[in-house]
């Protein structure tokens, strides 16, 4: 699993990543009440905004990590926005996407850099 800087995680198997927000950002936000999920077929660039969690506390922006093509949503969030702080990194998923450059996975942070700059905040 690797991470960025605003609190996206990526998990990549083959050329497909599956891709969330941690558990920092869903404890920072409070209660999640609301959802949305990317189009599948949607093609995005690493930092595009490609879904919307909100919250009781404020709405956000959830950021495309690495450039590529959503090819999953996950439909389970519509109806259970909850999911994402119960189990940010499982079944919270927002959308998997077929990743362009995997190189790209490899230079976000892995666990332990985005622990230490998990320190820093």
């Amino acid at each position: 699993m690797r991470f960025t800087k605003d609190h996206e995680w990526v998990r990549l198997d083959g050329d497909v990543a599956t891709v969330g927000i941690t558990a920092y950002a869903a404890e920072q936000l409070g209660d999640v009440v609301f959802v949305e999920v990317p189009d599948v077929g949607k093609t995005v660039k690493a930092g595009d905004g490609f879904a919307v969690v909100e919250s009781v506390k404020a709405a956000s922006d959830v950021y495309a990590p690495v450039a590529g093509e959503v090819v999953e949503a996950n439909p389970e969030l519509s109806g259970a926005p909850e999911t994402v702080n119960a189990d940010p990194t499982g079944a919270g998923w927002f959308a998997k996407l077929k990743v362009s450059d995997p190189s790209e996975v490899e230079a976000l942070m892995d666990q332990s850099a985005y622990d230490a700059y998990l320190a820093t905040l």
